[in-house]
């Protein structure tokens, strides 16, 4: 059974940073695309960064650029969402996944648990 599973969350003032893990398991997925999605009470998914199988081209949408860098570690099966600069407005569960296509739009093969991040102004 394929398995996500993030940590890393937890509550960080207006400004500061957080680093997000997801472990996988189950499978090999270093030639696989990777993403995060979050999702705010009331509010819609959010696609906020892909990563290509090659590591060479990504994507985030302009809510997060220059301040969200995904990157990823295949020896560990690891997939990593760095944050930095962080708004109020980030508060949300953050989701790790495997893609099977970066997109526009992306396209999901697997999704982790989710793991909740709190900004507080």
């Amino acid at each position: 059974q394929v398995q996500l599973v993030e940590s890393g969350g937890g509550l960080v003032q207006t400004g500061g940073s957080l680093r997000l893990s997801c472990a996988a398991s189950g499978g090999t997925f270093s030639s696989y695309a990777v993403g995060w999605f979050r999702q705010a009470p009331g509010k819609e998914r959010e696609f906020v960064a892909g990563l290509t199988w090659s590591g060479q081209m990504t994507y985030y949408p302009d809510s997060v650029k220059g301040r969200f860098t995904i990157s990823r570690y295949n020896a560990k099966n690891t997939i990593y969402l760095q944050m930095n600069s962080l708004k109020p407005e980030d508060t949300a569960v953050y989701y790790c996944t495997v893609l099977l296509r970066v997109g526009p739009p992306p396209a999901v093969a697997f999704w982790g648990q989710g793991t909740q991040v709190t900004v507080s102004s």
